[in-house]
């Protein structure tokens, strides 16, 4: 397999396994994602597998079907993980197989863990069912669910040493986030409004004489 040979002497055998998987977590999750980063040297493959596992546990709580405090329990939880790998107090012997490869990964790269703090932050939003009355508002939304991945995946896959503009790294990768969210709500305005859910800012609403609320058909089953 492409991207996959390498010495792991200096690698203990539980750092290993958990890191085997979060690649399963990711092949199995986000199959596209899983091939995408084949190519990838093997730490930089295995660190990107970290990131997307611990990423998608924050998402599934979020997007699942538990009842909101639980919810808001489980982020709470989530986050004094995530204190802990920040405080290098994860052991390698850890009973979390997440936690375990993002300690190692993060010892290894300049992974900004603020990111994930940022994202747990965003999915806290959406539970509380916040609305944006200006785009500066939605800005932030965007930026704790997206932008903080750009940030992220930066940490990871690092600048071309010298490159021009290789300080402004973040930044690109922070707009690039925001310009791939607000796609995604723009595609998903009328599934969003159907739960409820409206991210669009409330002063281009009104600026447009647009209703936040889904008031229209149902379409068929199966229709775009």
């Amino acid at each position: 397999m492409i991207g996959t040979v390498e010495s792991s002497a200096n690698t203990p055998a539980p750092v290993l396994a958990a890191y085997s998987y979060c690649e399963a977590v990711t092949g199995q999750q986000a199959r596209n994602f899983a091939y995408g980063i084949r190519l990838l040297p093997t730490p930089k493959r295995r660190a990107m597998s970290a990131l997307y596992a611990f990423s998608r546990r924050v998402d599934d709580i979020g997007d699942g079907a538990l009842p909101d405090d639980v919810k808001v329990a489980r982020l709470d939880e989530t986050r004094a993980v995530l204190a802990r790998i920040q405080d290098g107090a994860v052991e390698e012997d850890d009973t979390d197989p997440v936690a375990v490869a993002l300690a190692h990964a993060a010892r290894r790269f300049p992974i900004p863990l603020g990111g994930l703090d940022e994202l747990i932050d965003g999915v806290q939003m959406d539970l509380r069912g916040e609305t944006y009355e200006t785009w500066d508002d939605l800005k932030v939304y965007c930026r704790c669910v997206a932008g903080a991945i750009g940030r992220l995946s930066l940490g990871v896959f690092g600048t071309e040493p010298g490159a021009r503009g290789a300080d402004r790294a973040p930044e690109y990768a922070d707009t690039l986030g925001l310009a791939l969210q607000l796609t995604n709500i723009l595609r998903d305005v009328r599934e969003d409004a159907e739960g409820g859910r409206t991210y669009l800012p409330a002063d281009d609403l009104a600026k447009f004489g647009c209703s936040a609320g889904f008031d229209g058909p149902t379409p068929p089953e199966g229709s775009d």
